[in-house]
């Protein structure tokens, strides 16, 4: 029976869907703005291991996530670099699904814009003012959380302690109270200016309403993209700790103000934080590492052991020791691995004896790893009986008492544990190479076959400063990205 821990009511319960075995589940997305950094990383990888778990289990997900594509930090970013909002917003949500793609993070059903939904965004704002929710002042419509008698429920604060907010407060002189949040902001009077004094204007994201020209606050877009593809409630919302209040909160006291029913979400998961040197990794704080920086130095399969072996509600420091800790463990299991094939080609003669020993181990394991797994995904013990299991078939295999039937016994049982964790026989994914960098190395062929050797040289400069080096080989040239690069 499986159990998760419920932020909401800050217990273990079991996990039970409002329909059967359909799970709907929504996890914040990214703020398209910039890279996202490892502390992102853990969040995702985390759900996209608890969802692959719940399939395992015969559960029927729907993951959706959002994308934040219209908010105070893109408008004020885009002003930065003189680029469009939208350009802006669409480079980087192509950086974040490549970067997903790299971490094999692959069980989103769904992605949904915010720029997507700005009809169901502008229906829930008019429906909060239409019941006294949310009142119009100078610079947009917002949210009274005193109308709201359970705000604080999630975040078990009050609304007097909205102040002490973490993440994105909206500040304005004609807020009725300090916790009151922005539904939507109206676009500026008059023309902005770029910072650098040139005469175009810089144009805000903004569409029409019956309040005035503008753009959503940030937490609008979550519950009328979820509407929208769930209704009023649902399963499970996931999301980092730091979401919890205001973001989270908010969320509750949008939707069950408009629906008149609860709970909003059955279940709220949250991830602790992923710190360096015990300082919470942020941009806002410089201390971060992108995605893509750590993956220039190491594997993927590294980081999803990093995350995964930590309880996903427990926080992680980073550090390198604590990365070089985890490649040491993946090679422990790429020997146990290289040794259970080795067992499993060999011609030997089967010891029943010896098969049932090892197929016993194989049964005791996976109890002892779906108990930790149903124990709300308790992964540090999940991770423990593994190890356990490979101490014990490594006893077996120096003693010669691993036959081929065992050995597949336990590389099959691998093979539906790493499903979900997808750190043990993890692939790499075949990245694309560049059109123009093999339109070089198409050049500097015919070059070399016209014995124009020095051009040659010259063109494959050019494939390096891309990124990539070439080798000569018989069959043709290989081409490889340069892993520092």
């Amino acid at each position: 029976m499986l159990k998760a821990y419920n932020t909401l009511s800050r217990k273990k319960e079991v996990f039970k869907p409002k329909e059967g075995k359909k799970v709907e589940l929504f996890v914040c997305g990214p703020t398209t703005y910039d890279f996202s950094h490892i502390g992102h990383a853990r969040t995702y990888i985390v759900f996209d291991m608890l969802v692959k778990y719940l399939k395992e289990k015969g559960y029927n997900v729907f993951y959706l996530q959002n994308i934040t594509d219209v908010d105070d930090k893109i408008v004020n970013r885009a002003k930065e670099e003189n680029v469009s909002w939208k350009v802006l917003t669409r480079k980087f949500e192509r950086e974040y699904f490549k970067d997903m793609k790299s971490l094999a993070v692959n069980s989103i059903t769904k992605y949904a814009r915010a720029t997507s939904h700005i009809k169901e965004i502008i229906s829930q704002v008019e429906r909060l003012s239409r019941k006294g929710f949310a009142y119009k002042i100078e610079d947009g419509i917002y949210y009274d959380i005193s109308k709201f008698k359970e705000y604080g429920k999630l975040s078990r604060r009050t609304a007097l302690q909205a102040e002490d907010a973490v993440t994105r407060i909206d500040e304005s002189i004609g807020k009725r109270n300090r916790g009151d949040f922005c539904l939507w902001k109206f676009s500026p009077k008059e023309s902005l200016r770029l910072p650098t004094g040139q005469a175009k204007p810089f144009t805000e994201p903004s569409w029409p309403s019956q309040w005035g020209d503008g753009r959503p606050g940030w937490h609008i877009e979550d519950t009328a993209i979820t509407e929208k593809y769930f209704g009023p409630q649902y399963d499970v919302h996931g999301g980092a700790k730091d979401l919890i209040f205001p973001h989270h909160e908010a969320e509750i006291s949008q939707m069950e103000a408009i629906s008149g029913k609860k709970p909003l979400v059955r279940y709220w998961f949250h991830t602790g934080f992923l710190t360096v040197g015990g300082t919470k990794m942020a941009k806002s704080l410089g201390n971060f590492v992108t995605i893509r920086e750590f993956l220039k130095k190491y594997p993927t399969r590294i980081l999803r052991l990093f995350v995964i072996k930590a309880h996903y509600r427990s926080p992680i420091d980073y550090t390198e020791n604590s990365i070089l800790q985890a490649e040491k463990e993946l090679e422990r299991i790429d020997e146990f691995i290289s040794k259970l094939k080795t067992s499993a080609s060999a011609k030997a003669t089967e010891d029943k004896q010896n098969s049932k020993i090892v197929k016993n181990l194989v049964l005791v394991t996976r109890k002892e790893f779906e108990k930790a797994m149903d124990d709300d995904f308790n992964t540090p013990k999940a991770i423990a009986s593994l190890f356990n299991l490979i101490n014990r078939g490594n006893s077996l295999i120096a003693q010669n008492k691993m036959f081929p039937s065992a050995a597949e016994d336990i590389l099959n049982f691998l093979g539906k544990m790493d499903k979900f964790f997808n750190f043990i026989f993890f692939k790499k994914i075949k990245e694309k190479i560049p059109d123009e960098v093999m339109k070089l190395v198409k050049e500097r062929e015919e070059e070399r076959k016209k014995g124009n050797f020095e051009k040659a040289d010259e063109v494959r400069k050019k494939i390096n400063n891309l990124g990539y080096q070439i080798e000569d080989a018989k069959e043709g040239p290989k081409i490889k990205k340069i892993s520092n690069f």
